[in-house]
């Protein structure tokens, strides 16, 4: 028993030791010598996609979003089940509950791991942390931008117009723009790309999909998704350059290009979890 209660209080205090660390890493103070040239160039692609971002969102309101919401099928049309069960994919409560609790796992195995492993397991929770982070960020901006905005629905006020906002309305029928499936998806898929190249082409068809889902049920106009598009990729560099400068997950280049560090492999980290799971 007095063994038993020993080793509960060391698990307890490997556990802090390991939560501490992922948090205190991420409020440390920027360490990188070339962030300088990194938020040089992160300034500049924002201004930039910022405004064709926002040309291309005018011109769809002005020209596309009206008729293109006329198209889709009335709401509440009964083929439509498939398509509400696959828009959740995108929804930031259901990503950023899973990422959190995706989070809280590593911690407690990684507690209970000394050395390789237990470095092996941090190293992938601080891109886990870069990808909650990365979502949350964008989610978090987006909210912002809806409140203030204050655009309506498709067909709120009885008709289709693309034009009607009432600013700091702060209601769910005035929170169109941007779409917060859209801000999220593409969060998600950026920032996982961003992390693992490989997984570029899935992940951006995922995000193209929930835009997609979001216009058939009539819960955005076309415009709105892409500022969310918008939205969740430069949320998401801004969080890139936040860990590149503390040197976490990202290494940045003499010419200021953000690049992904040589991350855990999956099958080592598997090797690892069933290590600790093992009686």
């Amino acid at each position: 028993m007095p063994g038993e209660i020993a080793h509960r209080s060391s698990y307890g205090a490997q556990l802090l030791t390991v939560s501490g660390h992922a948090l205190t890493q991420l409020v440390r103070a920027p360490s990188h010598s070339r962030r300088a040239e990194a938020a040089r160039r992160l300034a500049r692609h924002s201004l930039w996609l910022s405004v064709a971002g926002a040309a291309l969102i005018i011109a769809l309101m002005v020209a596309f979003d009206m008729s293109e919401i006329q198209m889709m099928p009335a709401r509440g049309t009964p083929g439509l089940w498939p398509i509400k069960i696959l828009t959740d994919f995108g929804k930031d409560e259901y990503v950023l509950t899973t990422l959190a609790a995706a989070l809280v796992v590593v911690a407690l195995v990684a507690a209970a791991r000394h050395g390789t492993s237990r470095a092996l397991l941090l190293g992938f929770g601080t891109r886990l942390q870069f990808i909650f982070f990365s979502v949350l960020f964008s989610v978090l901006v987006g909210e912002v931008l809806k409140y203030v905005i204050g655009r309506g629905r498709p067909f709120v006020g009885g008709k289709a117009n693309a034009f009607n906002f009432i600013p700091f309305n702060g209601t769910e029928a005035h929170a169109s723009l941007p779409s917060g499936h859209a801000v999220t998806a593409f969060a998600l898929a950026f920032a996982v790309s961003a992390l693992w190249p490989r997984l570029r082409v899935f992940m951006f068809t995922y995000a193209v999909v929930i835009l997609l889902t979001r216009l058939v049920l009539l819960a955005h106009h076309p415009s709105d998704v892409v500022a969310g598009a918008l939205v969740g990729i430069v949320g998401t560099m801004a969080v890139r350059y936040w860990f590149a400068a503390r040197r976490l997950g990202f290494a940045i280049g003499s010419d200021g290009v953000i690049v992904a560090l040589p991350g855990p492999v999956f099958g080592r980290l598997k090797r690892v979890a069933r290590g600790a799971s093992a009686p």
